[in-house]
C-alpha cells in the first residue's frame, strides 16, 4: 500500500537566500508603500506598523542578531534537505501557491494540480535595473542556465484528482505551464533548495492562498490535507510519499503569536484549532499558512519529528518573515 511517509513544512521567503547586510534593503521596500496588513488583517501603513512595534524588535534587527538568525535558517534549510534525502521518497507532494506566475484574474482555481509529465524551471528572468540584492534574494528559486524539466509525479497526480473528485473536491487540473516564468516559486524552492542529493518527482499543487475572494478557507484545507491521505494510500504499488508545504509562515508583518500557534497546532494535532483560525489572519504572505494547514491534514497519522522557529524581523516596524521549519514521521 502507499503511503505518506514524511511531512514537510518550509518557508521560501526571499530572506533566506539574503545575508545579513541585505535585510535593511528588503526593509526599504516595506518602508516604500508595500501593501501591508496588521495582525487582524487589515490594511495599514507602514508608519502604523512602527507607531505600534513592541520596541524590543529593535534589538532584534541588529546586524549580529541577524548573522545569528540568517546562519541558523540556513541549518535548517539543510537538515530539511537531508531529511527528503533520507526519506528514500518515490514521489513528493508540494502544497505551494501560484502568485501570478502561472495563473491569473482570468483564470484563478481554488485547488489545482498539475499532472504533465515533467515541469520546467526557468533562469531568472528580471528587469535589467532590478537591484543585484534582489535579483540574489530570487535567484533561489530558478534554475542559473537552461530551463531544466524536471520529473513528476504524473500518474500519482491523475489519481489525485480523480480520488478528490470522488470525495467532493472540485480539483482544476492543468498539463503544461503556458508563460515563460516556469515553475512558480513555491515549487522551484523545492527543487534548487531541498533536493540537491537527489531529485524526486513531484506532485504540485498550487492552492489560491493569496487571492480573494476564492481562497479556499482553513477548514477546507485541512479536509484537504485528510483526503490526500486517503487518496495516497488507494494509489497502487508500495510508494514512499512525501508531502510538503511550502511558505509562510507570517509576512509581511511578523506575527509570532499567529505563527507559534499553527507550529504548536501542527505538533498537537489539533486539527481544530487549524480549521478554525480567522482567515482575516490568513492574507499577503501569512496566506501561505494555509499550505502548512493541508500537511497537517496529511499528516495526523504521522507525529512531530522536529520543529524550528526563527522570527526574522528586518525592521523596527515588525516587518519580516516568521520562518517555520518542521518534519512529520
Amino acid at each position: 500500500m502507499a503511503d505518506i511517509v514524511l511531512g514537510v513544512g518550509a518557508s521560501h521567503s526571499p530572506l533566506l537566500n539574503s545575508p545579513a547586510e541585505d535585510y535593511p534593503k528588503h526593509a526599504e521596500i516595506d518602508a516604500s508603500g508595500r501593501k501591508l496588513l496588521d495582525k487582524h488583517g487589515r490594511a495599514v501603513s507602514y508608519g502604523e506598523l512602527l507607531e505600534r512595534a513592541d520596541p524590543s524588535i529593535r534589538e532584534q534587527i541588529k546586524h549580529e542578531v541577524l548573522e545569528q538568525r540568517t546562519a541558523a535558517c540556513t541549518a535548517n534549510i539543510n537538515r530539511l534537505d537531508r531529511e527528503i534525502h533520507e526519506a528514500n521518497l518515490d514521489a513528493l507532494v508540494i502544497v505551494g501557491d501560484d502568485q501570478n506566475e502561472q495563473y491569473g484574474d482570468d483564470n484563478m482555481p481554488a485547488i489545482l494540480i498539475y499532472r504533465g509529465k515533467t515541469i520546467v524551471n526557468n533562469p531568472l528572468m528580471m528587469a535589467e535595473d532590478a537591484p543585484e540584492f534582489w535579483r540574489h534574494a530570487r535567484s533561489q528559486y530558478h534554475v542559473k542556465s537552461e530551463p531544466i524539466e524536471y520529473p513528476v509525479a504524473h500518474e500519482l497526480a491523475s489519481h489525485l484528482i480523480d480520488t478528490l473528485m470522488d470525495d467532493e473536491f472540485d480539483i482544476a487540473q492543468s498539463t503544461r505551464l503556458t508563460k515563460a516564468h516556469g515553475e512558480g516559486h513555491a515549487f522551484g524552492y523545492v527543487h534548487q533548495r531541498l533536493m540537491s542529493a537527489k531529485v524526486v518527482p513531484i506532485v504540485p499543487l498550487a492552492l489560491n492562498t493569496y487571492f480573494p475572494p476564492n481562497q479556499p478557507r482553513p477548514r477546507r484545507c485541512y479536509e484537504l490535507g485528510q483526503a490526500i491521505a486517503k487518496a495516497v494510500r488507494s494509489f497502487r504499488g508500495n510508494a514512499r510519499v512525501g508531502i510538503l508545504g511550502s511558505g509562510g509562515l507570517s509576512h509581511f508583518a511578523v506575527d509570532e503569536e499567529l505563527d507559534r500557534m499553527v507550529l504548536d497546532a501542527c505538533r498537537n494535532k489539533d486539527a481544530i484549532a487549524l480549521s478554525t483560525i480567522d482567515p482575516a489572519r490568513l492574507n499577503s504572505g501569512s496566506s501561505e499558512i494555509r499550505n502548512w494547514i493541508t500537511v497537517a491534514g496529511a499528516c495526523e497519522r504521522l507525529d512531530t519529528a522536529w520543529q524550528e522557529y526563527i522570527p526574522c524581523y528586518r525592521s523596527a516596524a515588525g516587518t519580516g518573515c516568521g520562518m517555520g521549519f518542521a518534519v512529520w514521521r
